[in-house]
């Protein structure tokens, strides 16, 4: 199939959506806490709700998109999401925003699936670990300038006068005036019936998958979970989102605990700094991705990460304010590399491999409840310590990975394959 153009950008748009809705959790962590009066670990059922839907949601999605197409299961997915969002916008309550998030979590699971396959086909095999770089750079962008409208909504909303602009008006009538960052729901939902919108309008050109790509009945499913190379890069998917999110969504409590950083304000300036130079780290890995075998930077990168991440957790205030941020930049390019190195990593089924690889998003879920659990009972230090466990994993898939297809480099144009498990 020649590259479609069309349907890439429509894809980095919906990575930039995904990214906005998903990934705001961290600095609203203290909020939520302090709302309902929540310990570490009901607070780690947080993510847990969002994250556990990839589990139960991942593989369903590909037998949809392969009974309905991709057009019809993403304005349901955004529907889903619609929905979830105008239900805690509505009635603010903790086991609300548990259903909520578990809404929002199906229709993004069911957009990761429809998205990744397509990527790989409308942008060209050999180009996909770089177009996924894009897009990890693109859902980058989106999650530095969520925190960033969560800092403006909760710090305007207190003040609105009769100068102030219609929808900060409108949000004041809403929004409970003891919860402002509610608000950020109600522009949530507005960004999912948008998308709805887009989607209704706009044709798609029909996209014709090979056989490979199609996602497969159970038996396919059950044949792929019999290999030990679809298990490992399952946990490392597993393990990498775990990392993301376990570190995101617990920077600004962190800050919060042992450095008295106000939440609402530098919290979430670091949060925002930590999507924000995942965004640069994306760009430094589209030149390394071009000069250098996608293992070996997946090793620098996942080795930097270590190192940052003791110095955040063991560092004084401001080394920690640094360093949280800069783990961001060492995870800037995990996702794209793990998740090409995998579906390179077979020559067929690929639909049906990516459902059981977002699958492995539910790290998002159990690692940052764990960290909470210990959190608890240690001290959310010693419950971050937990992140070296998932990021020692990720290290070393850079050195026991044989993908079939490496990725195009200047050295490299046409990749010829490499031996590999299948």
């Amino acid at each position: 199939m020649k590259r479609n153009y069309l349907i890439v950008a429509l894809i980095f748009l919906i990575f930039f959506v995904i990214s906005f809705l998903t990934n705001i959790l961290g600095p609203l962590v203290p909020d939520i806490i302090n709302s309902f009066r929540l310990s570490l670990t009901l607070a780690g059922f947080l993510p847990f709700s969002f994250f556990i839907a990839y589990g139960v949601m991942s593989i369903p999605a590909g037998m949809m998109v392969e009974r309905y197409r991709e057009k019809r299961v993403m304005l349901a997915a955004f529907g889903v999401a619609l929905v979830g969002a105008c239900c805690f916008a509505a009635l603010p309550r903790f086991s609300v925003g548990l259903t909520s998030l578990f809404l929002i979590g199906i229709g993004m699971a069911m957009l990761q699936v429809t998205i990744n396959p397509l990527l790989r086909v409308a942008g060209g095999e050999e180009h996909f670990a770089f177009n996924s770089v894009v897009a990890q750079l693109i859902f980058g962008l989106a999650s530095f300038l969520s925190p960033q409208v969560y800092s403006y909504l909760v710090l305007n909303l207190p003040k609105v006068s009769s100068q102030s602009g219609p929808f900060l008006k409108i949000l004041k009538m809403v929004v409970p005036e003891s919860l402002p960052w509610v608000s950020l729901y109600w522009v949530f939902a507005l960004v999912t019936l948008g998308m709805v919108l887009l989607l209704s309008v706009v044709r798609l050109p029909r996209v014709e998958l090979k056989e490979e790509e199609r996602a497969g009945a159970w038996s396919i499913y059950r044949e792929l979970f019999r290999k030990k190379i679809v298990l490992l890069y399952f946990l490392g998917i597993f393990a990498y989102v775990g990392t993301e999110q376990g570190v995101a969504n617990w920077i600004s409590k962190f800050l919060a605990s042992y450095h008295g950083i106000d939440p609402q304000t530098k919290g979430a300036d670091t949060v925002s700094l930590f999507w924000g130079l995942m965004t640069a780290g994306c760009l430094l890995g589209l030149v390394l991705l071009k000069i250098f075998d996608s293992r070996r930077v997946l090793i620098g990168f996942a080795v930097a990460a270590l190192v940052t991440l003791g110095a955040a957790l063991f560092g004084p205030g401001p080394v920690a304010f640094i360093a949280f941020p800069l783990m961001g930049f060492c995870a800037s390019v995990m996702w794209s590399i793990i998740f090409s190195l995998a579906l390179n990593s077979l020559d067929r089924h690929y639909g049906s491999f990516s459902g059981i690889l977002c699958t492995g998003i539910i790290g998002g879920a159990l690692v940052p409840l764990v960290v909470g659990w210990l959190g608890d009972h240690f001290g959310l230090r010693a419950g971050m310590m937990f992140l070296f466990i998932p990021l020692g994993y990720i290290l070393s898939i850079g050195f026991w990975s044989r993908p079939l297809i490496s990725n195009a480099t200047l050295r490299r144009k046409k990749p010829k394959g490499e031996a590999g498990e299948s």
